[in-house]
């Protein structure tokens, strides 16, 4: 089969919308909840990955680039999520951090198995 955009359709080869998620998080007391979406590996995660690996932060790079709105746009840049564009708000809580991540990883592993080790 040639490589072409139908036959990639055809091999389901694109990812699918983002997935509705909600986070319920706890800060000074009070409950939020918070709906997100979460975009599937793509091509933006491979972005993100490749980033990280020449020096952002890995952590804020996948979530950078796998939180998005309804749509798939990005809701953080990198700097958001470390403080960098603004010092005075300062870093992405460290207990949302890590709801963000579950989300991700909850999304991201959707319906594989673990590798066989053979």
């Amino acid at each position: 089969m040639d490589l072409s955009i139908e036959s990639l359709k055809k091999s389901k080869a694109f990812t699918s919308r983002p997935v509705e998620k909600t986070i319920e998080w706890e800060n000074a007391g009070k409950k939020h909840k918070f709906i997100t979406y979460v975009r599937p590996l793509s091509y933006q995660t491979a972005v993100g990955d490749i980033s990280a690996r020449n020096g952002v932060d890995p952590l804020a790079a996948r979530i950078a680039s796998s939180i998005c709105d309804k749509d798939g746009a990005p809701v953080f840049t990198v700097a958001d999520l470390t403080g960098q564009n603004d010092p005075e708000r300062g870093a992405l809580d460290p207990l949302l951090t890590q709801l963000l991540l579950i989300a991700i990883s909850e999304v991201q592993n959707l319906g594989k198995t673990p590798a066989s080790t053979k």
